[in-house]
């Protein structure tokens, strides 16, 4: 997960901060150390973490901190501001064209996914109300059309190719005119990348840039290559003068340091952020929400957006009735399920939650397997035992733990949660009428 590592180390910095009635400088000196080293593990820029700690300090050592009621508090809200304003401030928005279509070019290394944000990018588009369109100007690296056409495919979005013997600057200019009949109001270039920067690749770019007068210019980088990452944006600013970052694989960086460092040495921002394989692993990266999840405040804004896009809000008004009435079954069980799981993997979606971090530390785990089990045994469920619980027995039973590769104490195990958790259900719609004397809550599972 990413930022674990920092989070663990800066949750015991201020833990102990918290704990002082009143902070010295000599407090304010021994946590910025800390505080140093552990960005410094973190993989962040020395330069960044230099400033970064000065102007830290130069506020907590202010009067609004010394004479705080809550001068732990205050020192946790002062690194919260710093390091939101460190990774741009706000969020910062695509550039749109006032006349269609717009066209975002797409620059960085081979391997750092860029045809795969390509797809993902048009999705989040698409969900805006715009229509994308993927154009393939990487003729060099073996299949890369043929990826593109896959996962334009996938994302529901039509991909523009003239095949490997097409220069790129005409593939890109000519998918202009091909956007424009075929009404699509955003151009999303796909362009050509090497293992390493060299003068040919920036070239090839640059007579890109100038064919077709980009409005975007975003850099994909892999925020696993770390403080490289942040050279790479360097280089690839100083010769196109990019408008924005993309960070791929965020999710399995867990020191951060690319993320913490990129904005403050090239000056341009990180727009978007690639957090899983999947298609659906893509969102806006918002300074301030990550500095939350760095400092262990969870990201409610986010995991609520996730929630809002998958969830339908007449399933969601049918599933409250049911839940009121005790109707609720197996089967919205296990359709609430399969919902949770697309807005993306479990320990993510928790990391969003206040607190959770810390409740890591009690040895709670989350487990996708255990998920899959459940869906499993589900699955192997007649319609009607989906319906009615209640008619599983033995033999029922047995046969389920057969069919899902699971054990018949599994399924007793499941089916026992099941019943408590409509037990809770039917209590809270119970209390909202008026409590009854001597009315217990169950145990939720």
């Amino acid at each position: 997960m990413v930022f674990e590592s920092l989070q663990e180390r800066l949750q015991v910095i201020f833990k102990r901060l918290r704990g002082k009635g009143k902070i010295t400088e000599a407090d304010v000196n021994e946590g910025m150390r800390e505080i140093r080293i552990a960005l410094l593990e973190a993989d962040v820029n020395f330069k960044v973490v230099r400033d970064f700690i000065n102007r830290v300090k130069e506020r907590a050592l202010g009067q609004d901190v010394t004479s705080s009621l809550t001068p732990g508090q205050a020192v946790i809200k002062i690194v919260h501001d710093e390091l939101t304003a460190l990774m741009g401030g706000a969020h910062a928005r695509l550039n749109f064209a006032p006349k269609p279509p717009t066209v975002i070019m797409l620059a960085g290394l081979q391997g750092s996914g860029k045809t795969t944000t390509a797809a993902k990018l048009a999705i989040h588009l698409k969900g805006q109300g715009r229509r994308p369109a993927l154009v393939a100007c990487d003729v060099y690296r073996p299949a890369a059309v043929q990826q593109l056409q896959v996962v334009g495919k996938q994302a529901g979005v039509p991909v523009f190719a003239k095949g490997d013997k097409a220069l790129p600057v005409d593939i890109a200019r000519e998918s202009l005119d091909w956007a424009a009949s075929s009404a699509r109001d955003v151009v999303i270039l796909d362009t050509a990348g090497r293992l390493h920067i060299d003068d040919e690749m920036m070239q090839e770019l640059e007579r890109v840039k100038a064919a077709v007068h980009p409005h975007e210019i975003l850099l994909v980088v892999d925020a696993m290559t770390g403080q490289e990452a942040v050279s790479v944006a360097e280089t690839f600013n100083r010769r196109l003068d990019i408008d924005g970052i993309i960070l791929t694989k965020l999710d399995g960086d867990s020191r951060g340091g690319a993320a913490l460092s990129v904005k403050a040495v090239t000056g341009k921002p990180i727009k978007f952020a690639g957090t899983g394989e999947k298609l659906d692993g893509f969102e806006p990266f918002h300074p301030d929400r990550m500095a939350s999840r760095i400092l262990g405040m969870g990201d409610m804004l986010s995991l609520i957006e996730k929630a809002e896009a998958v969830f339908d809000a007449d399933q969601a008004k049918e599933l409250e009735r049911k839940m009121r009435a005790a109707e609720f079954t197996l089967q919205d069980f296990m359709d609430q399920l399969k919902q949770v799981r697309n807005m993306g993997p479990l320990d993510q979606l928790l990391s969003m939650v206040p607190g959770f971090s810390s409740l890591k530390k009690t040895g709670l785990e989350v487990d996708e397997k255990e998920l899959s089990r459940v869906e499993a045994m589900i699955n192997s469920m007649t319609v009607e035992e989906r319906r009615n619980s209640s008619i599983i027995g033995g033999s029922r039973r047995r046969r389920i733990a057969a069919g899902s590769g699971s054990t018949v104490q599994d399924v007793n195990r499941l089916l026992k949660q099941f019943e408590q958790a409509k037990k809770m259900f039917r209590a809270f719609a119970s209390m909202e009428k008026g409590p009854r004397k001597g009315m217990k809550m169950p145990f939720l599972p």
